[in-house]
Order: C-alpha cells, then sequence, then structure tokens
C-alpha cells in the first residue's frame, strides 16, 4: 500500500513538472529572442530535468525529444549560447539513454553542422557527432549506421562542387578513418569526390588525407599501444599507501585497459588497407585529376595547392604503375633551378616514374636536369639536387639512361663538394646493380665485374620483372647448411658427405627433425604427417644437376653469389618448407635485420635502403643532406643545445658547474680567488718577483716541490 501511494505521489509529481515544462516551452516558443534571464535560466533547468528522467516515464515524455529538435532547427541561430548547448546535450543523453536512436540524432545535428554560422556551435556538434560514431562502433561494427552516414557525406561532396560546406565530409571522414572506425572503400571514395572539388579548401584537404591519413592511423595506433600498464606495481602502491577512493578508481581503470587490451590480442589482426590502395578506378581518377587541376590552364588553384596535387598524381602513379604520358611533358618547363619549390617538383617526378613507363618519354627530362642543374657553373646545392634526382628517376626506370650521360655524370664523384660527391657516387652504386654495361670498364667495380663475367648480372629488358622470391632464403639455406656440418662434426665425420646415399640419408633425418620441432599444436588432431614422394622425374633430376654443378665447382671455382643463388633455387624448388623452417626464417630476418641496423654498412651503401617501394618522395630525399655541407657558428650552438633543455646560454662544462656552485651559495678556491683579486693587492708580490736573484728563485721553486710531494703545507696527504 505505501509503495502505490508513493508511486501514485511521484507520477503526480512527474505530471507536473511536464506540465511546468509545456508551459515554459510556449512562453519560449512565443518569443524565443525576448526572453529574460531568469525565463531562460528557468526553461534550461527543465530541459535538464526532463533529459534525465525521460527514460523512466516514456509515455509522458514520447514528444520531448520532437521539441527538442524543432527548437535546435528553427531557432539555433538566436537561441541563447547556454541554453542552445544544453538542448544539444540533452539530445545526446536521451541517445545514451536508448530514448532516440544514433541515426535520429545525426539527421538532428549534421545539417545544423553544415549551415550554422556559429563557431563554438560547429565545434560542438562536430565533437558530439564524432563521440557518437565512436560509441555506435565500439562494441560491433554498426554497418546500417555506416552506410546512412557516408552516403550523407558523399552526397554533400558531389551535390554543389562549389560549396565549401564539403569540408565537414572531409574532417568527419578524416577522423573516423584516423580511430580505425572507417577502414572500408566508402570513405575513401568520398575522398575522391572531394579532390575533384572546385572549392581549394575541400581539394587540399581531400589531398591531405591520401597523402598522410594512413601515417596519423598508424601513429594513433603506435600511442596507444605505448600506454602499458604495470598492475603489480599499482596494487603495490595501493598496499602501502592509505587506501583512498582515487587510488581504487586509478587500480579499477587500469584493471579495464589490461582485459581490453587482452581482448584486442585474442582478436585478429585487420587488414588495414591503405586508402591509395583502396581506390576504385585509379587510372581514371588521376586523368581527372590531372586534367582538372594541374592541365587546365583556368585552374584557380595557388601553386603550393597544385604542388600538392601533383604528389598526390605521382604517388598513385608510381604506385599503381599508371600510364599517363601527357603527365611527363608537363613537368618540362618547371624543371629550372629558379622555379619555386623545384626540389618538390623534382620529387614528384621521381615517384611518378616506374618500370612500365616508356624510356624514350623520361630521356629529354634527364636530360634537361642534366644541363639545367648539373655544371661546372651551378652551385652545390643545385648540382647535388639535380644528380640526387636523377638517380631516384633511374632508380625506377634504369633504362631512360644513356651511356654518354651516365659516364659525363658518373665524373662529379671527384667534387670537391661532398654533397655532390655523395650524390655521384650514389648514382655510381646504382648503375653498378642495375645498368654496369653502360659505365666504363674502371667504373664498374669488382662485384659487377665478376658478375657480367659470369652471366649472373644483366640489365633488365623493358617490361621485364624480376623474378620473386622469399625474403631470407638464403639464410635459411646457409643455416641449413651450417648445422649439417655442425651435426657432422658432433658425429666425428667430415664436414661434407661423400656420396649421394649418405647425403639423402643426412637430409632426411634433417627435415624429420624439422618436423617434429614446433609441432606441439599439430599433436592434439589425431593424424600423422604424410609422407610425400617425389617422382623419379622430379627429385633425381635436382640431385643430378646438384652433382654435376658441384663437379663444375670443383673446376671452375665460381663466386659466392652463384653458390648462393644455387642453395636458393635448389631450397625453394625442391623442399616444402615446415613450420620450425618458417619460424626459423623469421628468426633469422629479424637476426639479419638487427645486425645491419646495429652496423650501419646498408645505409652507408644505400641510403635508400630502409625506406618502402610504397612510401612517397620528398624535397629532403632530393636536397643535399645539411650534414653534407659546412654548419655556420648559429647552427653548431643550435645543434649543441639540442636536447639539453637546461641550458639557458651555451657554455662549458666548467663554466656550467661553476654557475652551479654559484646559485648554490658555495665557496671558490683559494687559486679561483686570486685570479680574480684586485690588481693593486698583486702589484707588490709581482715587484718583488722581479727583484729575486736566482738563488732566491731556486730556493722558491724547491720549496714548492717539496711541499706539493709531502700534501701541503699541513701535509694532508694519506
Amino acid at each position: 500500500m505505501v509503495k502505490r501511494k508513493v508511486a501514485a505521489l511521484e507520477k503526480l509529481d512527474a505530471d507536473l513538472q511536464w506540465e511546468q515544462y509545456e508551459s515554459q516551452r510556449e512562453i519560449f516558443l512565443t518569443n524565443p529572442t525576448g526572453g529574460t534571464a531568469d525565463s531562460i535560466e528557468t526553461f534550461h533547468n527543465m530541459i535538464d530535468l526532463i533529459a534525465h528522467v525521460a527514460d523512466c516515464y516514456p509515455e509522458e515524455t514520447k514528444t520531448y525529444p520532437d521539441d527538442l529538435k524543432l527548437i535546435l532547427n528553427e531557432h539555433h541561430v538566436v537561441l541563447h549560447p547556454d541554453l542552445r548547448d544544453k538542448v544539444v546535450g540533452s539530445l545526446v543523453l536521451l541517445r545514451r539513454k536508448d530514448v532516440i536512436d544514433s541515426a535520429n540524432l545525426l539527421t538532428t545535428l549534421f545539417p545544423i553542422l553544415v549551415s550554422s554560422p556559429s563557431k563554438t556551435l560547429r565545434e560542438l556538434l562536430f565533437q558530439k557527432i564524432l563521440s557518437d560514431m565512436r560509441n555506435s562502433n565500439s562494441k560491433s561494427i554498426n554497418h546500417p549506421l555506416n552506410r546512412t552516414v557516408q552516403t550523407v557525406l558523399y552526397n554533400l561532396v558531389t551535390a554543389d562542387r562549389s560549396s565549401p560546406r564539403a569540408i565537414w565530409a572531409i574532417k568527419l571522414t578524416r577522423e573516423l578513418w584516423k580511430r580505425q572506425i572507417w577502414t572500408d572503400a566508402k570513405p575513401v571514395d568520398v575522398m575522391k569526390e572531394a579532390c575533384l572539388s572546385d572549392n581549394e579548401k575541400v581539394v587540399i584537404g581531400a589531398t591531405r588525407f591520401f597523402l598522410g591519413g594512413d601515417k596519423e592511423r598508424e601513429e594513433l595506433e603506435d600511442d596507444s599501444s605505448d600506454d602499458e600498464v604495470d598492475l603489480s606495481k599499482i596494487r603495490h602502491q595501493i598496499g602501502i599507501n592509505k587506501k583512498t577512493k582515487k587510488q581504487k578508481k586509478t587500480y579499477d581503470k587500469a584493471v579495464n585497459k589490461v582485459r581490453r587490451d587482452q581482448q584486442k590480442k585474442a582478436k585478429p589482426h585487420p587488414l588495414n588497407f591503405s586508402a591509395l590502395h583502396l581506390l576504385h578506378d585509379p587510372q581514371g581518377f588521376v586523368e581527372q585529376l590531372f586534367s582538372k587541376h594541374l592541365q587546365n590552364t583556368k585552374s584557380k588553384l595557388s601553386l603550393d595547392s597544385k604542388l600538392l596535387v601533383l604528389q598526390l598524381v605521382t604517388r598513385l602513379v608510381g604506385l599503381h604503375k599508371l600510364t599517363v604520358v601527357a603527365l611527363y611533358s608537363w613537368f618540362i618547363k618547371y624543371l629550372t633551378p629558379r622555379q619555386h619549390s623545384v626540389t618538390s617538383i623534382l620529387a614528384s617526378l621521381a615517384q611518378g616514374t616506374h618500370s612500365l613507363v616508356p624510356p624514350d618519354v623520361l630521356e629529354p627530362l634527364i636530360q634537361k636536369i642534366a644541363n639545367e642543374f648539373v655544371s661546372e657553373a651551378a652551385a652545390a646545392e643545385v648540382a647535388a639536387a639535380g644528380l640526387n634526382s636523377i638517380r631516384e628517376i633511374c632508380a625506377r626506370q634504369p633504362l631512360a639512361m644513356t651511356d654518354t650521360l651516365l659516364q659525363d655524370l658518373v665524373q662529379y664523384r671527384k667534387s670537391k663538394d661532398k654533397g655532390v660527391m655523395m650524390a655521384a657516387k650514389g648514382l655510381l652504386s646504382l648503375y653498378r646493380e642495375v645498368g654496369a654495361e653502360l659505365l666504363q670498364r674502371k667504373d664498374r667495380g669488382k662485384n659487377a665485374t665478376i658478375g657480367l663475367k659470369n652471366g649472373l648480372q644483366h640489365q633488365q629488358k623493358f617490361g621485364e620483372e624480376a623474378v620473386g622470391s622469399i625474403e631470407g632464403l638464403d639464410l635459411l639455406a646457409k643455416w641449413k647448411d651450417e648445422e649439417k656440418k655442425r651435426r657432422r662434426l658432433e658425429k666425428g665425420l667430415p664436414e661434407t658427405a661423400g656420396s649421394a646415399e649418405e647425403k639423402d640419408n643426412e637430409e632426411d633425418d634433417f627435415d624429420s627433425d624439422e618436423w617434429e620441432v614446433g609441432s606441439d599444436d599439430s599433436s592434439d588432431s589425431g593424424g600423422e604427417w604424410i609422407n610425400v614422394e617425389h617422382s623419379d622425374d622430379e627429385a633425381p633430376a635436382a640431385k643430378k644437376q646438384k652433382k654435376a654443378d658441384g663437379a663444375s665447382d670443383t673446376d671452375h671455382e665460381p663466386s659466392s653469389t652463384a653458390a648462393q643463388l644455387e642453395r636458393m633455387q635448389l631450397l625453394a624448388t625442391t623442399t616444402i618448407l615446415t613450420p620450425a623452417d618458417l619460424a626459423k626464417l623469421q628468426e633469422l630476418r629479424a637476426a639479419a635485420a638487427i645486425e645491419s641496423a646495429a652496423s650501419g654498412h646498408r645505409r652507408r651503401n644505400n641510403p635508400d635502403s630502409s625506406r618502402h617501394t610504397d612510401d612517397g618522395l620528398t624535397a629532403e630525399n632530393i636536397e643535399a643532406p645539411a650534414k653534407l655541407r659546412k654548419l655556420t657558428k648559429e647552427e653548431k650552438v643550435a645543434l649543441a643545445k639540442e636536447g639539453k633543455p637546461d641550458r639557458e646560454e651555451h657554455k662549458s662544462t666548467q663554466a656550467i658547474k661553476k654557475s652551479k656552485k654559484e646559485a648554490a651559495g658555495k665557496s671558490t678556491s683559494n687559486r679561483e680567488k686570486a685570479r680574480k683579486k684586485n690588481f693593486l693587492m698583486t702589484l707588490g708580490k709581482a715587484k718583488s718577483k722581479q727583484k729575486r736573484s736566482l738563488v732566491e728563485t731556486r730556493k722558491v721553486l724547491r720549496g714548492h716541490v717539496e711541499r706539493s710531494t709531502r700534501g701541503g703545507r699541513r701535509r694532508n696527504f694519506a
């Protein structure tokens, strides 16, 4: 009975509050701009109250969300800022209480976002929309909602090409892509259409997404993975210190984060494709982008904006190996040292080159770069930039170089400027690997000469692709040979097997051992490994070939490269890689990478070896590194200050110690005090020194030596 009375009283109170809200709403709607401060505050409080209890009284408040939408849609321009923010916050609160769904909320907020003149309101709406999208996709991907929002953004971009409203579609898409909420091709299509817009801000925003959106996503993922939590340390700290609510909250937060991290590790790793790889019809997109923003003389883009679009065009051309012949003739007029941002243009030209570009299209460009940049009269920075750009172009299409021009450019390795010398040496080392036939005999080097002589090295023809292989397979073959030798030595046998039968038995034993290694997971399946028997046409032929090759090895003694290639081919064609082989291969790759990084030998020989082929080129790759030229005094001081923020000015170590002593109020030594003594105080001693005889001088020096040997005047020695 008491419960019924309490419920009736609550119902009566709710009805009274709802009637009061309706009266306040009617008063507000009659005059949205002329309300007093008290009436606005009263209506503000009523909206807040109804929003918090709306889920408890769904029948009475069923019209409440529509009232808020009406107020916000029709009067958001004239609403008081506090009241406007409260209406937006109440709608978001209703969404969290599942009174309204996400589609209902977003279709209300997004039109106001793209049309409101208030900057603070736009920022608030953007954050609310973004947070709602994140919450809706937190547990699982909400495909219907994502498709709806993506369609709205796509229509916003394509409806009016000249409207700046599409910038909000770009911002929202970029944030959701960065947070890996959207990872499919639909947001890429939205950005693709934005790149073809007539508004410069929209074009630049979409272009920057393609050039840096994936990097932002990787950086955000790395930052989130760096936040490691040590539960034992936190638990120990809570046990020692006084128990407070704050410490308990911190511990609970850490536990939740560890659980989330474990759940993420248990899930399969998502395939995060790059936005550049998810483009549909990149050939058509590049042609439209090039003709609309670069080739068109009526384009209103500034030079910096055109350079960004050029980077995107050439990045796509090089990545997908597209054919846009008109692009290379477009570069001709910009290849002069006086051109603004010429190093960015050279970098774009290099990254837009690939192995399927016709060499006769690139020859005029390389010839012009050599004529304009690389000469005795050109400045050292200009010549270094020209040589670096030629090397980057030829690294992607070696056939574009002629032997006469190459032999001329290689001579700059004798330059006195370090940047020019290193650039010319880089070009020389490149062609020793990809086209040693174009070099003179004296410039080919030892490895290239041996490779040409044995037929292991040759210049690839146009359209020829290198034979694919498994990375690190040579390391695995070498490791297997060493393991076989080690086992034979442990058994007391010679390093190499004598007969073919002995070799076969040794290989069978080695392979059976490797199948057993790492087979813990397969032991539960209940089955056994099936012996795969080679046919008579395959295995014996390979072994006979190996024996024949071994006989020729003793006669001709080929280079280690030939033997290495033979081992790799034999391992790839006649052997099935076991799970243990794959695990060992990964281990050997990691060890080789660590050794290479520690020694730096690979970077010295090829500075671009650490750069992936899919990565773009920048102006810094074309310009000579700053460390190759002489630094000014200001640059040296700035370099010395780097990483030492405590120093207000550049001082020696002794000067820093002295200043710290003085700041701490400590005294100085007698020798330091004597240096600061007034000159008139030392004048008498100086005069007496001048009047000393040789006997007195000898006496003073002997006394000084005796005092130093016995530890001073007070003999304070150990």
